[in-house]
């Protein structure tokens, strides 16, 4: 799985650069960054699973080379005790990104749609909107991996004690049922939004 990921991320960048050396040096960074100790569900599965889902749909995504470095990047920075770790994300990606050279508007692209991610709103582009629902997907599928999902942030937020977690994780999850619809797209609407809202509000009961 790694390595399909890491040839994707290898040949985006050699669009834009010939140093063996520096793509090497991003996707290690890269690599380093997901595999921290404590991430348990912010890891390079969880970028495989977007890209497996993305993937799907391809012929429906304007710029495919934004989108993966979206992907990529946009859990780059990630402390579960920090309140920026989007706009931090999107920072770096920028950094990184014009370091390659790569056009401003597609840095500014990447960069706003790392940060749509904080708060998961409905965008007037049609690519963030299924990067947006991509990223989300995990709250469709059937109970069992979403059990293991919420079991593994519950182990990415262990510095907190359960009264604390359980109110911000149920504000959070409340969050999302307040919104018309989970997902942006009909097509991911229309996959997983009705699973979505079961396991959300079963999980909620739980807490």
């Amino acid at each position: 799985m790694y390595t399909s990921l890491q040839l994707e991320f290898q040949h985006i960048v050699g669009q834009y650069s010939t140093d063996q050396n520096l793509i090497q040096s991003y996707w290690l960074e890269i690599k380093k960054q997901y595999e921290t100790a404590g991430r348990y569900y912010h890891n390079l599965s969880h970028l495989n699973n977007i890209l497996e889902e993305l993937n799907e749909i391809r012929a429906e995504i304007n710029d495919w080379e934004a989108i993966l470095f979206s992907v990529f990047y946009h859990d780059i920075i990630y402390d579960a005790r920090a309140q920026d770790n989007e706009e931090q994300s999107a920072q770096l990606a920028k950094e990184r990104l014009t370091i390659l050279q790569l056009p401003e508007s597609k840095i500014d692209l990447i960069f706003n749609q790392i940060v749509a991610t904080k708060q998961h709103q409905k965008s007037t582009n049609s690519d963030t909107n299924y990067f947006l629902d991509a990223d989300l997907s995990i709250l469709g599928k059937d109970w069992e991996q979403y059990k293991t999902y919420y079991q593994n942030i519950r182990k990415e937020y262990a510095i907190y004690p359960d009264d604390i977690y359980n109110q911000g994780r149920k504000k959070a999850l409340t969050h999302f049922l307040t919104f018309e619809t989970i997902f942006n797209t009909p097509y991911f609407k229309s996959k997983y939004e009705n699973q979505a809202r079961l396991n959300i509000a079963r999980e909620i009961n739980l807490l």
